[in-house]
C-alpha cells in the first residue's frame, strides 16, 4: 500500500518553508492529517477482514454454494480492478482524490450495510449477493488508486514515504492479525451474513476521519491536451518502461494469484474436507497473520540495515515459499493445525517487509502527476492476478479436490522464485531519488525523466522493490 514522490503538483502548489510544528520535521506521529487517515483505514481495514471471511461463507452456509461459486465470488470482488483500475487511475489524475475516496467508502458502506438487511427481509439469494460483491470491488477500485495517489498530500515530505508506508503495512498486518479471530467469533455467534454489519461500520469511521483532515489538496493543473488512450497509455507506459517498476509489477500479478488461489482453496479445503468451523479457520488465519505485523514493524530497521534488493529478494521467496507448507502438513489435527499456521506466518512476514520495500520505491519512481496511472497500472496487475487467482482456485477445486488443487498452486508458486532471481530489483541497495515533475501544463510523457532515467540507472540507484501487495 503507498505514498511516494513530490507531494505537490507543480510549482503553482509548492509548500511554504517548513516551521517547527510542520509535518516535514520529525515523524509522522506529529502529522495530524495523517494520523486522522491512518485511524480511518486501519478501522476499515479490521471491517475488511470480517467481510473477506463472511462473504464467501455466506455464500457457502446460506446458499450452498459449490467451489467454483465460491470461486467466481472471490473473482467478481477482485475483476473490477482488470477492467476499470486503468480508467479511473486516467480519472483520479485530473480531479482531487478525497472527495473521490469519500463517494467510494459510502457507496461501500451501503452495500456491505445492505447484506444483512436482505438477509433479514429474506430477499437475498446467491445471485443478488455475487452482484454485490462485484459493485463493492468497483468502490474498492475507485478507492484503491486514489488513497496511494492522496497519501503523499497529507505526508507531504518524500523523507516520510517509508514511514508511512510502514505505518500502513503495520495497520494492515494488525487487522490480518485481529480480523480473521474477530470475523471467525462474529460468524459463529451471529451468522455470516449479519457479521456483515461490522464492516458496513467500519467504513462509517472511514468516511468521518477524511471529513476531519484539513491539509489542502491541490487541484491538478490541466494538462495541454486530454486525450483517454494517450493518458492510458502512459501510464501502463510509465510502469512497464521502468525496469524496477516492470519487475515489480510482473512479480506482483504473480504474488497476488498465488495468496488470493491458496486463501479461497484453503477455506474450501478446510471447511469442505476437513471441517473446521469459521471460528477454527478464523483462529488459524489470526495466528498466522503475526508474521505479517511482525515484518512490518521491523521492517524499517531491516532495510535500514541491509541491502533493499537482497531484503526484497528473502521476503518475497519467504511469501512465494509459504504455501508449500500447507500441502505438507499432515499428522494429527493439531499437527496439521500448526503447519497450517506456519505457512500463512512464512507468508504473511514476507509480505509484511516485501510490502513496504514496494510502496515506498513505486512512490519514490513516480512524479505526482503520473502517480494515479501508476497505482491503476499497479492494481490491474495486482488485483487482476488475485481475480484470476480466486477464478482459477474455485475451477481447480472442483476438478482435483482442495489439497490436489493446493498442491499445484504451491508448486506454481515456488517456481516464481525462479523469477526474482534475475530481477533488476534484488541489485538495488537503497531508494532512488525522486523524479522532477513536470510544468504545469506539460504533457503527460514529461511529467518526470523517461523509463530508466527515472532516478539513477536501475543497479545503480538502489531503487527499491516492490512486493506483492498494492
Amino acid at each position: 500500500m503507498s505514498p511516494r514522490s513530490p507531494a505537490t503538483a507543480g510549482p503553482a502548489t509548492a509548500a511554504p518553508p517548513p516551521s517547527a510544528t510542520d509535518p516535514q520535521r520529525g515523524s509522522l506521529w506529529r502529522n495530524g492529517d495523517f494520523m486522522k487517515f491512518w485511524f480511518g483505514e486501519t478501522v476499515s481495514l479490521l471491517g475488511t477482514q470480517v467481510t473477506n471471511l463472511a462473504l464467501p461463507l455466506t455464500a457457502i452456509s446460506a446458499f450452498g454454494a459449490t467451489d467454483e461459486q465460491v470461486g467466481l465470488l472471490r473473482f467478481l470482488q477482485l475483476v473490477p480492478y482488470l477492467g476499470l483500475a486503468l480508467l479511473i487511475g486516467v480519472w483520479t489524475d485530473r480531479v482531487r482524490r478525497r472527495p473521490v475516496m469519500l463517494g467510494a467508502n459510502a457507496l461501500r458502506l451501503v452495500l456491505i450495510g445492505s447484506v444483512p438487511l436482505l438477509y433479514w427481509w429474506d430477499v437475498l439469494d446467491l445471485t443478488l449477493l455475487l452482484v454485490i460483491a462485484c459493485a463493492v470491488g468497483v468502490a474498492s477500485v475507485v478507492f484503491d488508486v486514489s488513497w496511494m495517489s492522496y497519501v503523499p498530500t497529507v505526508v507531504r515530505a518524500p523523507k516520510h514515504y517509508v514511514e508511512a508506508s510502514a505505518k500502513m503495512g503495520t495497520s494492515s498486518s494488525a487487522a490480518d492479525v485481529a480480523g480473521p479471530g474477530l470475523a471467525g467469533v462474529l460468524v459463529s455467534a451471529l451468522t455470516a451474513p449479519v457479521a456483515l454489519v461490522v464492516d458496513a461500520c467500519s467504513y462509517a469511521a472511514s468516511v468521518v476521519s477524511l471529513l476531519l483532515i484539513r491539509t489542502r489538496e491541490p487541484r491538478p493543473e490541466p494538462t495541454a491536451e486530454r486525450h483517454l488512450l494517450r493518458e492510458l497509455r502512459d501510464g501502463l507506459g510509465w510502469v512497464m518502461g521502468n525496469r524496477v517498476l516492470r519487475a515489480l509489477a510482473l512479480v506482483g500479478f504473480c504474488c497476488n494469484f498465488s495468496m488470493i488461489t491458496t486463501w479461497t482453496m484453503f477455506l474450501l479445503y478446510g471447511t469442505n474436507d476437513l471441517g473446521l468451523d469459521p471460528s477454527a479457520l478464523g483462529a488459524v488465519l489470526a495466528t498466522a497473520s503475526v508474521g505479517g505485523l511482525i515484518g512490518s514493524l521491523v521492517s524499517r530497521r531491516v532495510i535500514a540495515r541491509f541491502p533493499l534488493g537482497r531484503v526484497y529478494l528473502v521476503a518475497q521467496s519467504a511469501l512465494l515459499l509459504g504455501p508449500t507448507l500447507i500441502v505438507l502438513a499432515g499428522g494429527p489435527r493439531p499437527l496439521m493445525l500448526a503447519m497450517f499456521v506456519l505457512s500463512f506466518f512464512t507468508t504473511y512476514l514476507g509480505l509484511g517487509v516485501a510490502g513496504v520495500i514496494i510502496v515506498s520505491l513505486r512512490q519514490t519512481l513516480t512524479p505526482q502527476s503520473m502517480m494515479g496511472r501508476m497505482t491503476a497500472a499497479f492494481r490491474t496487475l495486482l488485483f487482476g492476478g488475485g481475480a484470476l487467482g480466486g477464478l482459477a482456485a474455485g475451477l481447480l477445486a472442483g476438478r482435483l479436490g482442495a489439497h490436489g488443487a493446493l498442491a499445484v498452486a504451491a508448486a506454481a508458486s515456488a517456481a516464481v522464485v525462479l523469477g526474482l532471481l534475475v530481477s533488476p530489483v534484488i541489485r538495488l541497495k537503497a531508494l532512488p531519488e525522486a523524479p522532477a515533475e513536470a510544468p504545469a501544463g506539460a504533457p503527460a510523457e514529461s511529467a518526470g525523466a523517461p523509463a530508466e532515467s527515472a532516478g539513477a540507472p536501475a543497479e545503480s540507484a538502489g531503487a527499491p522493490a516492490e512486493s506483492a501487495g498494492g
